[in-house]
């Protein structure tokens, strides 16, 4: 077994790039997230990597479609309003289809908002990182230890189906310490990729990555056998995490940071009796909606605990489908949620007094 290493979660995804294979990474700096371009910086100049510290988050995330085309493994980095001037770049890499990895570490918002953790860009990372039709693979950790093992899924399941892919993370995650393990150094990127740019040495046609479609007949074929490749990144890769769901009346969702909190709350609960259990999902796109479906005999009551005003409930209810009620409890503008807010929250689904 590897030994374990006490680090910065920021710094320990960065690590975990590196390891994975990432040789290439383009950012620029914002607070809660630096820490993953000043890591690189330091680092892959040593693995014969690429550092750049672009002019801009818009000429970061270009610099990423570029390598990506090229066919070599790529990553950027960045906080809430950061990742928002990246968003016509990731449309591009989408519509490109190419396989990148981004990484939000969220603040507070809108606007330039704060540097506390918050969960408020739920929508933006699964409904619309960009125009058109397009989705990406996102996937949110609750511990460093995830932030570690998502980095080179992130990779692996972009390039298999050829799509962005995000981690969702948050300045909770970003900025706290934990022990953590790291696999065994390999690089796993797919060896073929045959639509790359790198070059045809004359044995086959040229490569080209585009966008641009001026036939809207051709462009509608395009984005419907995207959707193709949707539909089967939604029957394969959905991922969640069941904790004491089995005869669990009330279920709490909750992702991320908000997970960890959550956690708190039922272990209390479930001391005082309360039947409660949580679903918490790893991928937020595709939504995890089998192991919600799963809940539905047992479950009398949803709560979802969220960092925003209320963004991950809207997918909950669609899948609970108005079978059972569906409660919210968040807190925002980098406002923790404390474990006794919550189980304040379970008690009183409960019907128990507070």
């Amino acid at each position: 077994m590897a030994e374990k290493v006490l680090m910065k979660g920021n710094e320990a995804l960065a690590e975990a790039a590196i390891q994975c294979g990432c040789k290439h990474y383009f950012g620029y700096p914002i607070t809660p997230q630096t820490e993953i371009a000043a890591y690189m910086s330091k680092r892959l100049p040593k693995e014969g990597g690429v550092f750049l510290q672009a002019e801009s988050e818009v000429a970061a995330i270009n610099m990423v479609l570029g390598a990506t085309a090229a066919g070599v493994r790529s990553m950027t980095s960045s906080s809430s309003p950061g990742v928002s001037l990246k968003s016509e770049g990731v449309s591009y890499i989408a519509g490109s289809d190419l396989p990148a990895l981004i990484i939000n570490v969220q603040r507070g918002g809108p606007g330039l908002g704060g540097i506390q953790p918050s969960q408020s860009d739920y929508w933006q990372a699964t409904k619309a990182l960009g125009h058109g039709d397009f989705q990406m693979f996102v996937l949110a950790p609750s511990t460093i230890q995830e932030m570690v093992d998502f980095v080179p899924l992130a990779f692996e399941v972009g390039e298999k189906y050829r799509v962005p892919s995000m981690i969702l993370s948050d300045g909770m995650l970003g900025q706290m310490m934990e022990p953590v393990e790291f696999p065994e150094k390999k690089d796993t990127a797919i060896a073929e990729k045959p639509w790359a740019t790198n070059g045809h040495q004359n044995k086959r046609p040229k490569n080209i990555v585009n966008s641009l479609y001026i036939e809207p007949e051709v462009l509608e074929n395009l984005v419907k056998e995207r959707y193709e490749r949707y539909e089967k990144i939604k029957a394969e890769e959905q991922r969640a995490e069941e904790f004491m769901t089995e005869d669990a009346e009330i279920v709490i969702v909750a992702f991320g940071a908000s997970s960890r909190v959550a956690r708190s709350a039922i272990k209390t609960a479930r001391e005082e009796g309360i039947k409660v259990g949580m679903v918490r999902p790893i991928t937020l796109w595709p939504f995890p909606e089998k192991a919600i479906e799963k809940t539905i005999p047992t479950a009398k009551k949803y709560l979802c605990v969220e960092m925003n005003m209320g963004q991950m409930v809207d997918d909950v209810r669609l899948v609970v489908n108005g079978r059972k009620p569906v409660e919210f409890f968040g807190r925002t503008g980098g406002v923790i949620p404390t474990p006794a807010e919550v189980l304040d929250q379970i008690r009183a689904l409960a019907g128990k007094e507070m």
